[in-house]
């Protein structure tokens, strides 16, 4: 008796829906993706009862002919790729052929599409029933494509019964739509819910691709403030496999662009982090990781940041086909990828406090009132920390002029770098995190802010400082203030030292790891050595520890190894003496910097300003806590009454 048999059609097109067709949300997806890679200008989308009764996607793409309305209804019919090969460069949205058999095969289902190069005026109507085509007819319509799906899951009804309220389905649509919009300003979006319209967004008429993002996201989430242009170029180091020889090399030139929240401005969730690869929204764990580490210093714990940003590769260089909707990618040079996003993510902080201003150099201090005299504790902090000494390795240095180069794995090409559009206040001006102009939280403080004649006005409470600007009203923290100029001025100490101390372990301690754990720490031996930490290989899966650097103090060696292995994956190859040393740093400048309630005269205040103008990252405290907020006249007539 044969046990083995092939499916029906039907039913392999119904277990196809359940890979592609997870929800309504799913559906349109799928049908605006194909509504994107036919050149469509313009996508109307609408949803009734969450996308239960009704999704139609319509818009004005190239549209198919009559021959073509009826085989994309075949399953893996497509358009976008011919031969194995090309699964290695996918520049389209969809390229598998499943989606449109798979939703008919759920749905009642009609199609109407019309060839722009058709004069006629005569569109092709298919209607599809559970799969089975039921009708072809010819009706009237405009160039492009109109899908409309009805009843999605009724011949399921067990799907149907795992659908979500209608809110819920109707939100996780309006999410993918955010998304769409986000990556396609060019595209003009029509958000339709059971009649009435959500969304109208025209295509976005920036004069350069930043204002044009700018102002799609301030259509789609509110007027957002505090944001910085990032705009970076890199070259991934060449790799010649089987596929790619020397005279059919790819471009192997990678750029990030988009827009970042500056210090402050974060999201208690991940859920305003917006990430592309070639314009598609995808979700990637080692990303998120190097989008973190970027911050680093400059987040509160258990904070995250707020971003909207794109990153461009020869599509070669990424894998879009590892999960069945796409969400996720795969990079084939991930470590390159993730090191080159935390260093520009870095950078473009870094640069934020040194971005033209109205003044080109740091202002001065102007004392206005006289503040009475009080020891000077500006100075605290000095005593000499035993630290490992920076890496003898270079760090990986992206620099926003045209010379710039990565020095490590991602050397730059020689063709200029384009921080951001060099005019006046390309973004909305600061906010306060208690402004309505700021929905997404924390606090947005101008670039140029230190860089402003400050003049003092008193101290609140004996650790607000209060100053006044052009623009308006400024708080200073002195404790938080005060710590992130000593946690910088140990860390330049720690760099400059040659040696890294090192004190060995009265026993030695033995640590079995995992293998993939074991794998990695063998590539860090030497740089661990390097920085203090004496560890050796003392089997397949075992290592010997026998040194530790002396402001380390383990009292269970594993946890510490393990913790330390950890460290290392999350910040990639940039991990240097200072990251084993950061959290005693910050410890320490906690206890040495100024406190609430010391008395600050006037010449400790002034230098308290000029030292934190230069700091690297003078917005935070080594524990992502704000050291400025900046309040300006316009919120300030607001709460009083005078603008509306």
């Amino acid at each position: 008796m044969n046990r083995i048999r092939l499916l029906p059609e039907q039913v392999a097109n119904q277990i196809a829906a359940g890979e592609v067709v997870e929800r309504p949300a799913s559906v349109v997806k799928e049908l605006v993706e194909n509504a994107l890679d036919a050149q469509a200008s313009r996508v109307i989308v609408e949803i009734g009862a969450g996308g239960r009764s009704l999704i139609r996607v319509t818009d004005n793409g190239v549209g198919m002919s009559k021959d073509d309305a009826l085989m994309c209804l075949e399953r893996h019919a497509t358009s976008k790729i011919e031969r194995a090969e090309d699964l290695q460069s996918i520049s389209t949205m969809g390229f598998r052929g499943e989606a449109l058999p798979s939703i008919a095969s759920v749905s009642r289902f009609t199609l109407v599409t019309r060839e722009a190069s058709d004069q006629s005026g005569e569109a092709t109507q298919v209607t599809v029933t559970g799969g089975k085509i039921a009708n072809v007819s010819t009706a009237g319509g405009p160039p492009g494509t109109s899908i409309e799906v009805r009843q999605l899951f009724y011949n399921l009804p067990a799907r149907r019964k795992f659908l979500r309220t209608e809110e819920t389905e109707s939100a996780h649509t309006q999410h993918y739509l955010t998304l769409v919009a986000l990556a396609r300003p060019d595209v003009g979006l029509t958000y339709v819910r059971d009649a009435a319209t959500v969304w109208q967004l025209p295509p976005a008429q920036g004069r350069d691709k930043f204002e044009s993002l700018q102002e799609r996201m301030n259509a789609v989430s509110g007027q957002l403030t505090g944001l910085i242009p990032v705009s970076f170029r890199a070259t991934l180091p060449e790799f010649f496999g089987e596929e790619e020889s020397a005279s059919d090399r790819v471009d192997h030139s990678l750029h990030i662009w988009g827009l970042i929240g500056s210090p402050g401005i974060s999201r208690s969730t991940r859920d305003d982090q917006h990430l592309f690869v070639n314009n598609r929204p995808i979700e990637n764990r080692g990303l998120n990781y190097s989008l973190m580490e970027g911050y680093h210093t400059a987040l509160m714990k258990g904070r995250y940041p707020v971003c909207c940003l794109f990153l461009e590769m020869h599509p070669t260089h990424v894998d879009v086909n590892i999960h069945p909707s796409k969400k996720e990618v795969k990079f084939h040079q991930e470590r390159s990828v993730k090191t080159f996003v935390t260093e520009a993510i870095r950078q473009a902080l870094l640069q934020y406090h040194s971005r033209p201003g109205a003044v080109p150099t740091p202002a001065p201090v102007i004392l206005r009132p006289k503040i009475a005299e009080a020891p000077d504790v500006s100075s605290g902090g000095n005593e000499e920390l035993p630290v490992p000494p920076e890496t003898t390795t270079p760090p990986l240095v992206l620099r926003g002029e045209a010379q710039a180069r990565l020095e490590t794995q991602i050397p730059l090409p020689s063709h200029p770098i384009h921080p951001w559009p060099q005019r006046t206040d390309p973004f909305p001006g600061p906010t306060s995190a208690s402004s309505p102009a700021a929905p997404i939280g924390g606090q947005a403080l101008a670039a140029s802010l230190l860089r402003v004649p400050l003049r003092l006005v008193g101290v609140v409470g004996r650790l607000y400082v209060v100053l006044e600007s052009d623009r308006g009203l400024v708080l200073l923290d002195q404790h938080a203030a005060h710590e992130r100029i000593l946690f910088e001025q140990m860390l330049e100490r720690m760099q400059q030292n040659s040696q890294a101390p090192s004190q060995r372990l009265l026993l030695p301690e033995t640590i079995e790891l995992s293998i993939r754990d074991a794998e990695f720490l063998k590539q860090q031996l030497g740089e661990l050595s390097r920085l203090g930490v004496g560890l050796s290989e003392f089997g397949e899966r075992t290592f010997l520890l026998d040194a530790l650097p002396p402001f380390v103090k383990a009292q269970n060696p594993k946890l510490f190894v393990v913790g330390l292995i950890d460290e290392l994956k999350s910040a990639g190859s940039e991990v240097n003496s200072l990251r084993l040393g950061e959290h005693v740093v910050a410890k320490t400048v906690c206890r040495h910097a100024v406190k609430a309630n010391d008395p600050l005269g006037g010449p400790e205040l002034e230098k308290l300003v000029e030292d934190l103008r230069k700091c690297e990252m003078p917005y935070t405290c080594p524990h992502g806590r704000p050291t400025l907020i900046e309040m300006n006249f316009r919120e300030l007539e607001k709460k009083f009454g005078r603008s509306q």
